[in-house]
């Protein structure tokens, strides 16, 4: 097949792709490795703690809408750029939860889950030889996107020393003159770290000062615990105006298939985002997103996977320390984040985060997520 292989796309590889060490992304390649540890050891059962996935279906009362709206024949239409519906219930959302006041449905609009509206956001302001800045460790997808349109990533660790904050005072000045873009994560997967008033100042101020777009993904927005509360960045006096906020039903209510999320924003952004989605698809089936505008009205119903959560939490922290790993419990979230161990009693010494993630897959089929960013780190997810 040499003529598909010439036609294949530079971003992708061009003819080298079929042929060459495609670098698989990091979800599909942990899935591959601990498919082929559970072929191996059929009768060991495997603990899979690696890509962060609810374990719990949708409350029922979410599930008996969809099946009702689902037969209604009105509803077996093109959703295109969202129902008006779906649009008012975020907005009341964002009041109930998180204090948010003055959004309309101008500045709501939905997204085939978190990860397609982080796909098209980029291909909205993204022209090559631009750049976005992404910290690290972090969500690959919006990365990847910068990279297919012909931008640059300029990377911002994440490191323990900091709180998992980025540094943005050391970006070189060349690199701010030609950045568009700047993405945020918090709660944070995979640290666990919140965001607080003043840290959001800062990059706001920061955002106005170099004329960038922020992108807050805040799909883990209302899973915190213990003293902390659910916060958006939009309780900055101004923020409207150089950010966009994610959010996204598959974390907080079970609903990772489901795949519905809303983007926030001013109304410039929003039609940006709407231009190139409509584009991009035809909306979500009209029944899921009703199921989720009432999910979104009952936001209590995110209290049980909360408190959930944060049982399995103190019960994972108290069971890695135990093992003589440096755990603490996240603020948000459901990751515990922990420093890699160096070696084990037997000699093995581990020269990565990859390295100690393989040898406890494949000596005690546990199932992690491999960090080397900022250091060596290994994820263990409560889910």
């Amino acid at each position: 097949m040499a003529f598909l292989d010439s036609l294949v796309s530079d971003r992708l590889g061009g003819s080298s792709f079929f042929t060459g060490n495609k670098k698989l992304y990091k979800f599909e390649k942990i899935k591959k490795l601990t498919k082929e540890a559970r072929l191996n050891n059929p009768s060991i059962n495997l603990i899979d703690m690696s890509v962060g996935e609810p374990d719990r279906m949708a409350d029922e009362s979410v599930v008996d809408v969809l099946n009702f709206e689902a037969r209604k024949p009105e509803n077996r239409f093109y959703a295109d750029n969202g129902i008006i519906e779906f649009q008012e219930a975020a907005c009341r959302y964002m009041h109930n939860v998180y204090n948010i006041d003055g959004l309309t449905s101008d500045n709501i609009m939905h997204g085939i889950g978190s990860k397609s509206i982080l796909s098209i956001l980029p291909m909205c302001f993204i022209n090559p030889g631009d750049i976005c800045l992404v910290p690290v460790p972090s969500y690959p997808t919006l990365a990847s996107y910068t990279r297919f349109l012909g931008g640059e990533v300029y990377t911002l660790p994440l490191c323990e020393f900091n709180d998992f904050y980025p540094v943005l005072e050391d970006i070189p000045s060349d690199v701010l003159k030609r950045t568009k873009m700047l993405y945020l994560n918090y709660p944070n997967n995979p640290t666990g770290q919140v965001a607080t008033y003043e840290f959001y100042k800062y990059v706001v101020d920061f955002a106005k000062k170099n004329n960038i777009l922020i992108v807050c993904d805040a799909a883990y927005g209302n899973l915190v615990y213990d003293n902390y509360k659910p916060f958006s960045i939009f309780s900055v006096d101004g923020a409207i105006d150089v950010c966009v906020e994610i959010h996204s039903l598959s974390k907080s209510f079970n609903m990772t298939g489901w795949r519905l999320a809303f983007l926030v924003g001013n109304k410039k952004v929003i039609k940006l985002y709407s231009t190139m989605k409509s584009h991009a698809d035809s909306g979500q089936f009209r029944a899921i997103q009703l199921a989720g505008a009432y999910a979104l009205d009952n936001y209590n119903l995110v209290d049980a996977n909360v408190i959930r959560y944060s049982r399995r939490l103190d019960l994972l922290v108290k069971a890695l320390r135990e093992v003589g790993f440096d755990a603490k419990k996240p603020k948000g979230g459901f990751y515990v984040y922990v420093p890699m161990p160096k070696r084990v009693k037997n000699g093995i010494i581990f020269k990565n985060a990859d390295d100690a993630s393989l040898y406890i897959l494949s000596t005690v089929l546990i199932s992690t997520i491999s960090w080397d960013d900022c250091g060596g780190f290994l994820r263990f997810s409560a889910t």
